[in-house]
């Protein structure tokens, strides 16, 4: 895999900012007429002059996808997103809409009331954003750190030997009602433990990660 994207491209250069520069001894009104005249003059100039930049100097987009990139693509994509969702939990500007059903309750009203089961929209509605400004991005936050939650560890399983101790040991042994056939039995150095419920937990919560972000996908802006 080959990915190259380069920031947006911005051409544009203004008649207005052409012109302040040409009359630099003062400040000048974009509604006088003289300036309103020559902003006319200069905009085809500044127009050809972005499509040239444009032209030469384009956006880069390139992504080529090897062969082997697809035969295990979600290991091949989670380190991938893992970093792009920290940096955007840490550096975003704003914060999407979150389902009052997808967060825990403690973050899903603004006020002490009891209010009934109800969707976003309808509860945005009514409070006009003024109490529940402060939610909003509380809300958000708890939902990149589920997503992030389920990258990590889908990017490093090492956090599975936590949930197991001990040693395997199978032997096998002649089966009493299939002489032909062997079955697998636990030896005498058999010392292997799993905490099967802690572990399904963090699959749970990992599963969870996921389904809010391909729900929330959208809302992944800076």
């Amino acid at each position: 895999m080959k990915v190259y994207i380069s920031n947006y491209r911005n051409h544009w250069v203004s008649p207005y900012t052409i012109l302040e520069k040409v009359f630099f001894w003062r400040e000048i009104e974009y509604d006088e007429p003289i300036i309103r005249k020559l902003s006319h003059i200069l905009e085809p100039f500044s127009t050809a002059w972005m499509k040239f930049l444009d032209f030469v100097h384009p956006r880069i987009n390139y992504i080529k996808i090897d062969r082997w990139d697809t035969w295990n693509m979600d290991s091949t994509l989670a380190p991938i997103i893992l970093p792009m969702l920290k940096k955007l939990r840490k550096e975003k500007h704003g914060s999407g809409f979150v389902d009052l059903q997808d967060v825990p309750e403690h973050l899903r009203y603004t006020t002490t009331e009891d209010y009934d089961s109800q969707s976003t929209f309808e509860f945005y509605n009514e409070h006009e954003f003024k109490e529940g400004e402060a939610d909003i991005h509380a809300r958000w936050n708890w939902v990149l750190d589920e997503m992030i939650f389920a990258f990590e560890h889908l990017v490093d399983d090492s956090w599975e030997e936590a949930y197991s101790s001990g040693e395997f040991d199978i032997v096998w042994v002649p089966d009493d009602k299939h002489p032909n056939l062997k079955r697998m039995e636990h030896g005498p150095n058999h010392t292997y433990k799993c905490d099967y419920e802690g572990l399904q937990k963090v699959y749970d919560r990992i599963d969870n990660g996921l389904r809010l972000f391909g729900r929330y996908y959208r809302n992944l802006w800076d």
